[in-house]
C-alpha cells in the first residue's frame, strides 16, 4: 500500500540546510492503524505531508499501490490525491460560508460527480456519522466533536484507500475526542488504511502499530497485537 525508500526533506533555511527526514524507509501494509509519534520537530508532519503528496521528498521514492508516486506530475498528484487519500486535520478546515452538507459534498462536486449522486451520498455519509440533523448547520453552528465528524464525512466520502490524521483529537475535549476516535476506529475496521499522528500517548497505544520518530528518522516502529 505505502512504501517509502529513503526518502529525504530538506528545507534550506538561510545558509543552513534542516534536514525535516533523514533516510526514512517505511512500509505500510492495506487495512492497517498506524500511530506516528514523537516530540516537535522530529518529522512527524512532514512525513504525513509526503504519505499525502502535499509535499514530494528531496531524495527517495514513494509508492502509493505500487506507483511512484514521486515521478508524478502536479496534476496527476493532485487526482490521485483526491480519489485515493482523505485528511484529518486538528483544526477541521470546513469552509466556514457552508453547510455542513456542503462540506462534505466538496470532493464529490471536485471530482465531478453529477448532482443527484452527490446529494444521496452526502445523505448516506452524513447519516452514517449521526449528523443528519446538522446537514443545514454551518461550522459555527455545530460542536467540536460535530464539526470534526463534518470532517471525517468530508474525508471519507470519495471511499479513499487512506485516510490520514494530523493530531485529530487536539482541538476536542475528552469526550468528542473519545467518540471521534471510535469513528476513525470503525473505518479501520472496514478496511481503511488509517495513519495518524499524535502527541497523545494514550492514543498512540491504541494503534495496532506505533512509529516513534527524532530529529527526522524512524527510532523505533513497534507492532502491537492485532
Amino acid at each position: 500500500m505505502i512504501q517509502l525508500e529513503q526518502v529525504e526533506r530538506v528545507f534550506q533555511v538561510g545558509e543552513e540546510k534542516v534536514y525535516a527526514l533523514r533516510q526514512v524507509d517505511l512500509t505500510v501494509q492495506k487495512g492497517e492503524y498506524v500511530s506516528i509519534m514523537g516530540p516537535s520537530g522530529s518529522g512527524k508532519s512532514t512525513l504525513l505531508n509526503i504519505l499525502g503528496l502535499l509535499d514530494r521528498p528531496d531524495h527517495g521514492v514513494y509508492r502509493l499501490e505500487g506507483m511512484d508516486t514521486t515521478e508524478l506530475s502536479e496534476r496527476r498528484q493532485a487526482h490521485v490525491r483526491r480519489h485515493k487519500i482523505g485528511f484529518i486535520f486538528q483544526f477541521f478546515h470546513l469552509v466556514p460560508r457552508l453547510s455542513a452538507a456542503e462540506n462534505v459534498e466538496l470532493p464529490l462536486a471536485l471530482a465531478g460527480i453529477e448532482h443527484r449522486r452527490r446529494k444521496g451520498r452526502v445523505a448516506e455519509a452524513l447519516e452514517r456519522l449521526g449528523l443528519a440533523d446538522r446537514a443545514r448547520h454551518r461550522p459555527d453552528q455545530l460542536s467540536g466533536g460535530q464539526r470534526q465528524r463534518v470532517a471525517i464525512a468530508r474525508a471519507t466520502i470519495m471511499k479513499p484507500a487512506i485516510i490520514l490524521a494530523d493530531e485529530p483529537t487536539g482541538n476536542l475535549d475528552r469526550v468528542s475526542g473519545q467518540d471521534v476516535i471510535a469513528t476513525i476506529e470503525e473505518l479501520n475496521r472496514d478496511g481503511m488504511t488509517v495513519v495518524i499522528v499524535t502527541h497523545d500517548p494514550e492514543l498512540g497505544q491504541r494503534t495496532n502499530r506505533q512509529v516513534r520518530m527524532l530529529d527526522g528518522r524512524i527510532e523505533d516502529d513497534c507492532r502491537g497485537p492485532s
